[in-house]
């Protein structure tokens, strides 16, 4: 952005060089030059070598990693694992070695609703499925802004910046949402993981490969003098080729599956579920279609005699969907209207004022889908939405800086645990802004939010998140970062405009400030 305004209420002035806390004392010889010398070293060695604290650093950390060196135990036992506000989730999912955790999260703020709306023991959306048409629309997205950029020399910031990841497997909630709303959704029982899904790499580099390839052609093309026609001919065709690495690595996706799935036994189920029997075909196991029993007996009278024993048949509800379509399941069992889903984001930059609306100007997976936008806000606005959220019983999805201070066995965020700057002798001063600014600290995972722990005055000290990372990451898959944590790491967020006040929903009418891909808070979650 090009804008330059006044700081933002919350963010830091502009970091200056600052002692850190556990200096020693600078060499006596000053450098006369550039060039790094052999006395300079000396020196350094020296001083390292005269403290005590650094030889003990040294070995804990060359014995067992930066990370467990700088463990405070005192941290872990701490920091609860309790939450004053909870939802119930399924099962812990694992993106394994694949980039899609923007889609994981996306999927797992959705399936809470599912399993909550049919009274589901657990669920799982194919995010395979969705990953099939994302390699295919990022392919053509790419091929778009080559065709749109044919004039740009191959050096350009522009160009280069839109050459960087044709069709890496990073995102946003808002590439997500197009997607859900292009091609559907599927249970994952219809469309599983597969070799090339658990493990994209192969597949991503092979298939950029091609796409770069393309771009040449259609750049060579164009200087021949084609015609827009004759290079859409050629963009056609190259599709063509797109569409079948992606089947051959990741198999064709459903064009419409069967679903059976047995919902939790509760007398109650209807009710609390939505009517799972009138909207669904489900039918109580062991009853026959005139409402009788395997015994002869009625249903009703099956149901309030509580002391008869056990038929042998298992109990629940049934929902059965034969020859249903993805865009059919989408609409019948997702109950949420993802247009409603807006993105926040907490960046207090100088080039970023809060009270506005930004755009990013070429980013994005399918052509023509919805833009990806976000409103700066304080941090106070931003927090205040997401427990509004979770107080309503709806996940939150959130993309963050997944590196710092953490600590991936114990499932821990958490600036007093990993305390790597008393393992370095070193303090970091920079503010949330700055590390945006200077490319400290970039959105690089996504994963949801699922509670969080208020203390007595009502504010937030401690946060309760589902991972994709699978079960044997963090607590059973779960993660808690502390508030103070979340301050300074956590960047974006997707909120239900229910959950808004008056003035951030009014932002979203404003006119957006473009964000050009080479600028902070502009690349999609590169994730971990």
């Amino acid at each position: 952005m090009t804008e330059q305004n006044s700081t933002p209420n919350d963010a830091k002035p502009a970091d200056t060089a600052a002692a850190p806390t556990n200096a020693t004392t600078a060499p006596t010889t000053l450098p006369q030059n550039a060039e790094l010398t052999a006395n300079q070293l000396g020196e350094y060695s020296a001083l390292f070598n005269a403290d005590r604290a650094n030889i003990v650093a040294a070995t804990a950390a060359t014995s067992s990693g930066v990370l467990k060196a700088a463990t405070d135990y005192r941290g872990l036992r701490a920091l609860p694992r309790e939450f004053s506000i909870e939802l119930k989730q399924g099962s812990i999912t694992s993106q394994r070695h694949s980039g899609r955790c923007w889609m994981f999260a996306s999927l797992n703020v959705l399936r809470q609703d599912v399993m909550r709306r049919w009274n589901l023991d657990d669920f799982e959306f194919s995010e395979t499925y969705l990953f099939f048409y994302d390699k295919l629309e990022k392919s053509n997205h790419y091929l778009e802004k080559v065709l749109e950029t044919l004039d740009e020399p191959t050096d350009s910031r522009l160009f280069q910046a839109i050459n960087d990841y044709p069709a890496d497997d990073g995102g946003w909630w808002a590439m997500f949402a197009a997607l859900a709303a292009k091609y559907g959704l599927v249970p994952k029982s219809a469309y599983p993981e597969n070799a090339n899904s658990r493990d994209s790499d192969a597949l991503t580099q092979y298939l950029n490969a091609k796409l770069r390839e393309f771009a040449l052609e259609l750049r060579s093309a164009h200087a021949r003098g084609e015609g827009a026609d004759e290079l859409r001919g050629r963009k056609s065709a190259m599709m063509n080729v797109v569409y079948r690495i992606v089947a051959v690595a990741l198999g064709e996706p459903p064009r419409s599956f069967d679903w059976v799935v047995r919902g939790k036994d509760d007398d109650d189920a209807d009710t609390k579920t939505g009517d799972a029997t009138a909207e669904g075909k489900s039918a109580d196991a062991g009853a026959t279609a005139g409402g009788k029993d395997s015994g002869g007996n009625s249903a009703d009278a099956k149901k309030s005699d509580a002391k008869k024993p056990d038929d042998g048949f298992v109990k629940g509800k049934v929902i059965a969907e034969y020859g249903i379509t993805p865009m059919a399941f989408y609409a019948k069992y997702v109950k949420q209207d993802l247009d409603r889903y807006v993105g926040l984001v907490n960046a207090p930059m100088k080039r970023t004022p809060f009270g506005r609306l930004y755009r990013l100007a070429h980013d994005g997976n399918v052509v023509g889908g919805q833009p990806i936008e976000f409103a700066n806000v304080p941090l106070d606005v931003f927090k205040k939405a997401i427990i509004d959220q979770l107080r309503g019983g709806r996940p939150v999805w959130f993309a963050c800086d997944c590196d710092q201070f953490a600590l991936r066995g114990e499932g821990v965020f958490d600036r007093a645990t990993v305390r790597v700057e008393d393992l370095f002798g070193i303090e970091y001063t920079m503010g949330k802004g700055d590390r945006l600014e200077y490319g400290v600290s970039p959105s690089n995972h996504a994963m949801t939010l699922i509670g969080v722990n208020l203390d007595a005055d009502g504010k937030p000290n401690r946060w309760k998140i589902e991972n994709s990372w699978g079960k044997d990451a963090g607590r059973d898959g779960y993660f808690t970062a502390t508030d103070a944590w979340f301050d300074d790491y956590v960047n974006e967020v997707a909120i239900h405009d229910d959950v808004l006040d008056d003035a951030t929903k009014a932002i979203f009418g404003t006119k957006p400030v473009m964000v050009q891909p080479w600028e902070p808070i502009s690349r999609a979650t590169r994730c971990m």
